[in-house]
């Protein structure tokens, strides 16, 4: 998955880019736990469907 994609989905439901620390990106919304999305192109299947999963989204 590309991380563009990645990152629409989650900025779609509501998550916000707080901080940029390093090789990843976190993602947060109120109420719901960060997530980091790496900062790659292209994105394992498994992390973005880990990541998805851990946004609540999946």
């Amino acid at each position: 998955m590309k991380r563009r994609d990645l990152t629409r989905e989650l900025e779609k439901a509501g998550y916000k880019a707080i901080r940029d620390d390093g090789d990843h990106t976190i993602y947060a919304k109120d109420g719901y736990r960060p997530v980091q999305v790496p900062r790659h192109q292209e994105i394992n299947e498994y992390t973005a469907r880990a990541i998805l999963k851990a946004a609540g989204l999946q």
